[in-house]
């Protein structure tokens, strides 16, 4: 298949190598100049460092030449990155079957992938989400890893996660494609309130506990957006939640450790040099769940450290004195 990844960051770049084994992959970076160090230099040394482009790995001179003759197109851009990609694609008439790998909520309007593409391209686009526990180092080492392609179109998300699929990165088909992006928009939010429980020296009791009661804010908030409970026992739920909350690769955890330092947030992600989805995902879900009414107190702890200068410490103590209540809620 000639598969075409839009995003040369850290996972565009990890995906392409992946999928270099078995498909025609082409590379495309937004910056010209970005395109060229990447055909010169046959590896993305800011990302992702260490891991040389194969061969076969094409990267794009331009947009048009990137799409000429893509049979599937994933963009792995960050979330924000995603609306003015689709942009593109629609302004040049050069709309493709597409998945996605970006996690999070939009930040100006609170709305889901699935939701960004119906806008931007129509709600008949052939499209779905590749999410689930998967760290681009590892993928890009060649690494066993296992996540979701979720479609509205069940034989697309068949069809596609059986092309893609390889015993190294094994790829399951779902229908739940809500449900798949709330878990990997979540996720990232949780892994920064067990950051800032790990830097605050909590204990491993403590971090079981945020895990777990952070799956239960993300199967509330899922279900409310008309994802299926199940789904939140899977890969694209408590799979990746387990991987960002524990895995020291993770981005958001690492920002979750910065503020229990005490360090700012623009230190911190300054320290970083990659995006941190769940620090604007955050907002977003904090507020959309406020709107609907729906109880999510982890990530409405993790929003006041974020953005409401609440010391970390005092976020956590003031969880620790919620009133007790039934688990099931």
């Amino acid at each position: 298949m000639k598969l075409t990844v839009l995003g040369a960051g850290a996972w565009g770049s990890a995906l392409a190598i992946a999928f270099s084994a078995r498909h025609s992959v082409t590379l495309w970076a937004r910056q010209p100049e970005i395109r060229r160090v990447l055909r010169e230099n046959r590896e993305n040394a800011r990302f992702l460092p260490g891991h040389r482009f194969p061969e076969t790995l094409r990267v794009a001179e331009d947009f048009t030449s990137a799409l000429a003759d893509a049979e599937l197109l994933l963009i792995a851009t960050p979330l924000a990155g995603l609306r003015p990609t689709l942009c593109l694609l629609r302004d040049a008439g050069l709309v493709r079957p597409l998945i996605w790998a970006c996690k999070g909520l939009e930040a100006e309007t609170a709305k889901l992938p699935h939701q960004i593409v119906a806008e931007e391209l129509g709600a008949q686009a052939l499209c779905g989400a590749l999410s689930g526990p998967s760290f681009a180092e590892e993928v890009a080492r060649g690494l066993p890893a296992a996540v979701t392609l979720a479609a509205n179109d069940t034989p697309f998300a068949q069809r596609m996660a059986l092309a893609l699929h390889s015993p190294l990165l094994r790829i399951y088909a779902n229908d739940d494609l809500p449900g798949v992006e709330v878990g990997g928009a979540v996720k990232n939010v949780m892994a920064i309130a067990t950051g800032v429980s790990d830097g605050l020296g909590l204990g491993l009791n403590a971090r079981a506990a945020l895990i777990t009661r952070g799956l239960a804010e993300m199967a509330r908030f899922g279900v409310a957006l008309g994802g299926q409970p199940q789904t939140f026992m899977g890969l694209a739920g408590m799979g990746d939640l387990i991987l960002t909350c524990t895995g020291d690769l993770s981005r958001n955890r690492r920002v979750g450790l910065g503020l229990a330092a005490g360090k700012t947030l623009a230190q911190i992600l300054l320290d970083l040099g990659h995006v941190a989805e769940g620090v604007s995902t955050t907002r977003a879900v904090a507020g959309l769940a406020s709107r609907m009414a729906i109880e999510m107190p982890i990530t409405q702890a993790v929003c006041a450290i974020l953005y409401d200068d609440e010391p970390a410490a005092s976020a956590v103590d003031k969880l620790l004195r919620r009133e007790p209540k039934s688990e099931a809620r």
